[in-house]
């Protein structure tokens, strides 16, 4: 990232002594203004020490003081509310601290960052002794260890969504199955339509018995199921037209069919079939009315005529067996057919609500996303992870951990300079890169615009074109100023396909010494990596080192 200082331009000769008259004047006026003080310099383990700072500004000076955990590496247990007391035209702001550390050792609490009005004020650093508590176990009794306490582990909010999308899932497979895949038990209309042509016909005698239509003296309706039953069963068995031909037109294939020895019924029983169907015609169109004898014993011989067709059938042919089996298995094919084409219609029809649902609350874009697990989107929603990068550390969280790369330095600068470099990248779609560059010797007013142009000249270096740049002032957090360079670039995703996108570069410098800078990359367009790279930026934190 940082490659060569050779060009570095320290312009120190007539601004050396400006600035340093500057910085004099400045700290000058900051202490007359601001001063800091601790009640103690010597404490135990967890005992607490009270930091104050005291401000003298005008009145109607707006004052803000250091909020959050700012005093690290001391822990901050209290902040108290501001003292106010009016000295003639100023005020008299005294704000005090809460401090402890439960480590042994020596410490020091950093400066501290003051804003008063447009100004910026910094307070002194102060040194703290933390010791151990000495027991004398002479003197005080000794405790057996406590035993351990159950304590009831909370359940995380994804194993609850997980159960009840499996509930949801486990009940939809049950509708499924008890309404589509269960063989259900067979109506008794459904075992008759299973039953031969032969036995369904007697059947249906049996049952025509046990009617009321004699004792009532409706033939009509005795007749017309009478005639029904042989019309059917001769539909199936011999003339597949039987039920829709009138009773000249039955009788007369049955004729022709005897004629051409397709089928061995004797003449008399066609003559009997023909009587009866004529009959029976006559009572339902001409509203004949036989004695009810009559209408038995037509009964019986359409039972007896069932007989004889029956017996007068040619046995089925073997290639007649196969084509009923394959006939039966075409049907089977087809309802297991019907039953998967149901079951998709019906599991798509639920995709769908859902999809709609969590589109309605959420957004289709987000659910879209999720489904095809977008990367940057994963990275968003995943474990976050906070460490310190280089020395002096630059304390940030990133989506995933940033491994060291290794930059090489070119020969005549590695005695002026050491370069120390963490990234990660998500190709085409996100890069991160921190690096630490520390010089071997103290220089004077370094220009942080020269080390982003490197930066710059990098990224052309990697195919980027058409950067457009602006630069602001950048305060982390904890207070580090740095410079902010950013703007919109278009890197290339291959030698002839580029992908419009945006960069952010954040460089800070320490103690004319260090050189530390943050880099990052994205898509413009991908709403999850702005909101990284807005998390990352706000999480930096700096690290100085105190000078002495």
């Amino acid at each position: 990232m940082i490659n060569d200082f050779r060009n570095m331009n320290f312009k120190i000769k007539n601004r050396t002594m400006l600035l340093s008259l500057c910085f004099v004047l400045c700290s000058v006026f900051s202490f007359a203004q601001v001063t800091s003080s601790i009640d103690s310099t010597k404490i135990k383990i967890g005992e607490q020490i009270t930091y104050k700072i005291q401000v003298e500004a005008d009145t109607i000076a707006l004052v803000v003081f250091p909020e959050g955990q700012t005093f690290s590496p001391l822990e901050m247990i209290e902040s108290y509310k501001v003292d106010t007391t009016k000295l003639d035209a100023k005020y008299s702001l005294i704000k005090k601290y809460g401090l402890t550390q439960f480590d042994s050792g020596h410490y020091t609490i950093p400066r501290q960052k003051i804003v008063i009005g447009d100004k910026t004020f910094f307070t002194d650093s102060l040194k703290v002794e933390v010791s151990n508590v000495i027991v004398d176990t002479t003197k005080q009794g000794l405790y057996d260890i406590k035993p351990l306490i159950g304590v009831e582990k909370s359940k995380s909010n994804w194993i609850t969504t997980l159960l009840i999308v499996i509930a949801i899932l486990a009940l939809v497979a049950f509708l499924l199955y008890w309404f589509i895949w269960r063989k259900k038990p067979l109506t008794e209309e459904e075992e008759i339509a299973l039953l031969p042509p032969y036995d369904r016909a007697k059947l249906a005698l049996k049952k025509l018995d046990e009617t009321n239509y004699l004792q009532n003296a409706e033939l009509k309706e005795y007749y017309s199921e009478l005639t029904f039953i042989i019309r059917r069963y001769l539909d199936e068995k011999v003339y597949d037209k039987a039920l829709e031909s009138t009773t000249d037109e039955l009788i007369s294939r049955l004729n022709l069919l005897k004629d051409a020895n397709q089928i061995d019924i004797s003449k008399e029983d066609i003559k009997n079939l023909e009587n009866i169907l004529k009959r029976a015609d006559l009572v339902k169109f001409a509203k004949s009315a036989p004695d009810v004898a009559l209408a038995e014993l037509d009964r019986n011989t359409i039972d007896l005529e069932i007989d004889h067709v029956k017996e007068a059938l040619p046995e089925p042919s073997e290639e007649e067996k196969l084509l009923d089996q394959q006939y039966r298995e075409t049907q089977e094919r087809k309802k297991k057919r019907k039953k998967i084409i149901l079951t998709a219609a019906i599991v798509l029809a639920l995709m769908a609500a859902t999809f709609t649902g969590f589109s309605i609350k959420y957004g289709f874009n987000y659910v879209v996303d999720t489904i095809i697990r977008k990367e940057t989107k994963q990275l968003l929603e995943g474990n976050w992870v906070t460490s310190d990068y280089g020395v002096p550390p630059i304390r940030i969280s990133t989506p995933e951990v940033l491994k060291r790369i290794e930059v090489p330095v070119p020969d005549e600068m590695k005695d002026k300079m050491k370069l120390t470099t963490f990234g990660y990248e998500l190709p085409n779609e996100l890069t991160i890169v921190i690096s630490t560059t520390t010089l071997a010797q103290k220089q004077e007013g370094i220009d942080l615009n020269l080390a982003v142009e490197d930066n710059l000249k990098t990224l052309e270096g990697k195919g980027a074109k058409n950067i457009i740049t602006k630069s602001d002032k950048f305060t982390t957090p904890n207070g580090a100023e740095g410079l902010k360079t950013y703007g919109t670039l278009d890197f290339p995703k291959s030698p002839t396909d580029f992908i419009h996108g945006k960069y952010t570069i954040l460089s800070f410098t320490s103690n004319g010494v260090v050189i530390q800078q943050v880099l990052i990359t994205w898509i413009e367009d991908d709403e999850y990596a702005n909101q990284i790279v807005d998390r990352i930026i706000n999480s930096i934190e700096l690290q100085q080192k105190e000078t002495e």
